[in-house]
Order: structure tokens, then C-alpha cells, then sequence
């Protein structure tokens, strides 16, 4: 038994803390939504066993492939980031046009020949951030220059999030502010942040009076707005969803009542995804339900962001620190709005809630990672990758001083 744990050990490579973060918030997920789906079940053909099944088989394929990408050298990446962006236009492209359309937003593609869909946003928000990090590395010495160093940043994160924008609002303001913190991290000179706070500043603007003005453009323009509305006015009946996942919260208390004591599945919508973190209060308890996971996600965030920071090659710390801000922000938001701190988003707890390929994206995001802590515990890929890098001065994650010249 012993050997069989140590040659696990030693086939997972990197932060093993990450990989127990990562088996734990699995478990849980397993546990809650085994927990919450029986309304679900009743309403399809009463086996809560299939649904089970499928969310299982979705985390095992994402386990694996979390496996074979943590095992990819980080230069490897590096030199697909250019493809990978381009390809994830194409298909958020073709979503908008042929996607599965379901309540007036075309979020997912139908994979031919399998019957599967999957939402391509998921795929383009990994994309964009490797290739923001690889971009802020070549560009890296010419950052002050805001045409030369920062346009070529800026040209695909703004495509990226308008194609992404009609369909899921939230999914492209979050991208959108992750890309920006990694520019911040990466050196871009503050006075050219602030152009960009501009420009967002504009496109929100834009957006409002193309919304009020021809709703056709954004169809979901008043479901954006009344979230908003609903959020200011927390008494209100479009709050629905809000008011019952307090209920929820305020049921569980503090100590735990155990797997299968929530009564809220029978009325909180979606308890298996968008409002899980409600019924984990629930089962739970505040304590070892709401501040375990959250604290089971500050800890994912603490290592990753560790281990980008002592990354031998600029590239991967950048792009180590801005998967992890992807995830940690996305739990933040969807625990948020269960305690009404934020308004409805619909966005997923990272591995947690149930879904589909999402759910295999969300692990593929941690594979990355954890290849980025694999460069940190594996001194020979390390100088491996170094050696390829030392030409570029591509050495170390901190901004370069020069970057800031004219600021």
C-alpha cells in the first residue's frame, strides 16, 4: 500500500499541496452535488445515479488531463500561446453565429459527431491569459512605448472579451480585469494603465447606450441591468435566487448536520451549480462548510502565486499568477453573491459546481499551474528551461525597472 502512495507521489510532480487542494475541492464537489441533484433527478427520470455518474466521469477526465498538462515544459506553451489565442477567436466566433442558443445567449458549441458541447469561453479564457503573459515578456523591454509595448496586449484581450461579451457579460469583465492585473504585474508603466481604465471606462459607456438604444445588439442587456437593480434593492422579487440561498446559509448555522440534511435542493435554483456554495453552508455548517472551501481556495491562490513568483522563466510566472487570479476571482464572485455581496453572475465554483467541460477546463487551468510550480521543484527543467530563455534575459518574474522610464 505504502509503494503504491509513493509512486503516486512521485508521478505527481510540483506543489503536492495544489494537487491536495485540488483532490479535496473533488470530493467535495462529489459530495455536494451527489446531495443536491435529486430534485434535478425528478425532474428527468428519477435516477440522481446518472447524473452522479456523468460529474464523476467529468472530474476523473479532468483529473487526467490536469495530469499529462502539468507534465508539459512551460516553453512548449510558451510557443503555442500565439495559436491557442487565434484558435479561441475562431470559436467564440462561430459560437456567436451557430452556437447553442439558450435563453437569448450563445455560450455553447455542439462538437460534431459526439453530441457534446462545450462552452468555448472556458478554452478562450485560458488562451488569452498565456498569451497576455507571453506577450508581456517579449514585449517586456518596451512597455514605456504604449503603440510598440502595450497595444499588442491590448488588441486581443479587447477582441477576445467582445466576443465573449454578448453572451456572458460577467465571464468578460472578470477576464478583462485579470488581464489588467497581469499587465500591472508585468510592468506596464501606470500612466498606460490608466489609458486603459479610459478606454474600459468608454466601452461600458458604449455598451449602455447601444443597449438602451437597439436591444437586438445585446439581447441580454436587460437581464444585466435588472441583476444590478435586484442587487440594490436586496427585498426585491427578481432577488429571488439570493433570498433563498440566505435561507439556505442561515439554515446551516455553524457546525456541520451532514451529508444529505439540506432541505434547500427542494427549492434553491441550481443548488448543484451557481448556488452550491449555499448548500455546502447548509450540510456543512459556516465553519467547516463556507470558511473550508474558501479557505481551500486562498490556499490554492497562496501556492500558486508562491511558486509563479520564484519561477525561473518570466513567462511562466506570469502566466502561473494570472491562471490562478482566473480561478481564485471566479470563487470569490460565486461565494459572493451567495452571501449577497455581489450581484448574480451565474459564474460556477471552480471544480466544484457541477458541469460539464467546464469542468475538465477548470483542471486543465490547474494542470497549467502546477506545470508553472513543476519549473520551482524540478531544478534540472528548471536550468532546462533557463538555458533556453538566457539569451532574452527572461530570468525573473519582477518588472523590469526599464519599463517605467518616461512614467
Amino acid at each position: 500500500m505504502n509503494t503504491a502512495v509513493n509512486n503516486l507521489l512521485e508521478k505527481l510532480q510540483g506543489d503536492r499541496v495544489i494537487w491536495m487542494v485540488t483532490i479535496f475541492l473533488s470530493i467535495i464537489s462529489l459530495l455536494a452535488v451527489y446531495s443536491a441533484i435529486s430534485t434535478l433527478a425528478y425532474k428527468a427520470d428519477g435516477n440522481s445515479f446518472k447524473f452522479l455518474f456523468k460529474h464523476f466521469m467529468m472530474i476523473g477526465i479532468g483529473l487526467v488531463a490536469a495530469y499529462f498538462v502539468h507534465k508539459i515544459k512551460i516553453k512548449y506553451i510558451n510557443r503555442v500561446s500565439v495559436i491557442l489565442v487565434w484558435v479561441a477567436a475562431g470559436l467564440l466566433l462561430l459560437t456567436l453565429l451557430f452556437g447553442v442558443n439558450i435563453n437569448d445567449a450563445s455560450r455553447w458549441l455542439k462538437i460534431p459527431g459526439i453530441n457534446l458541447t462545450f462552452q468555448t469561453s472556458d478554452f478562450a479564457k485560458i488562451a488569452l491569459i498565456i498569451y497576455v503573459a507571453r506577450t508581456l515578456t517579449v514585449k517586456r523591454n518596451v512597455l514605456h512605448d504604449f503603440m510598440q509595448g502595450v497595444v499588442p496586449i491590448l488588441i486581443p484581450v479587447i477582441a477576445i472579451c467582445a466576443l465573449i461579451l454578448p453572451a456572458n457579460f460577467s465571464t468578460a469583465a472578470m477576464l478583462g480585469m485579470v488581464c489588467f492585473l497581469l499587465m500591472y504585474i508585468g510592468g506596464v508603466p501606470l500612466k498606460h494603465l490608466g489609458k486603459i481604465v479610459l478606454i474600459g471606462i468608454a466601452g461600458l459607456v458604449v455598451i449602455f447606450f447601444l443597449g438602451k438604444s437597439s436591444p437586438n445588439i445585446f439581447p441580454r442587456f436587460g437581464t444585466w441591468v435588472g441583476r444590478i437593480e435586484n442587487f440594490s434593492n436586496p427585498t426585491s422579487d427578481g432577488n429571488y435566487q439570493v433570498q433563498y440561498a440566505q435561507m439556505a446559509i442561515y439554515n446551516g448555522g455553524i457546525l456541520p448536520h451532514g451529508p444529505g440534511t439540506g432541505s434547500s435542493r427542494n427549492y434553491l435554483p441550481h443548488p448543484y451549480s451557481d448556488m452550491i456554495y449555499a448548500f455546502i453552508i447548509e450540510e456543512y455548517g459556516s465553519i467547516v462548510g463556507g470558511f473550508g472551501v474558501l479557505i481551500l481556495f486562498m490556499i490554492l491562490l497562496f501556492r500558486s502565486m508562491r511558486a509563479s513568483l520564484k519561477c525561473p522563466r518570466h513567462f511562466g510566472g506570469l502566466m502561473g499568477l494570472g491562471l490562478a487570479f482566473l480561478l481564485s476571482i471566479q470563487a470569490i464572485i460565486n461565494m459572493a453573491v451567495s452571501v449577497n455581496l455581489f450581484p448574480t453572475t451565474g459564474q460556477a465554483l471552480p471544480l466544484v459546481s457541477m458541469g460539464g467541460t467546464s469542468t475538465i477546463f477548470t483542471c486543465i487551468t490547474i494542470g497549467l499551474i502546477l506545470a508553472v510550480t513543476r519549473t520551482v521543484f524540478n531544478p534540472e527543467e528548471a536550468l532546462d528551461d533557463v538555458s533556453t530563455e538566457s539569451s532574452n534575459k527572461e530570468n525573473s518574474i519582477e518588472p523590469n525597472p526599464k519599463n517605467y522610464a518616461g512614467a
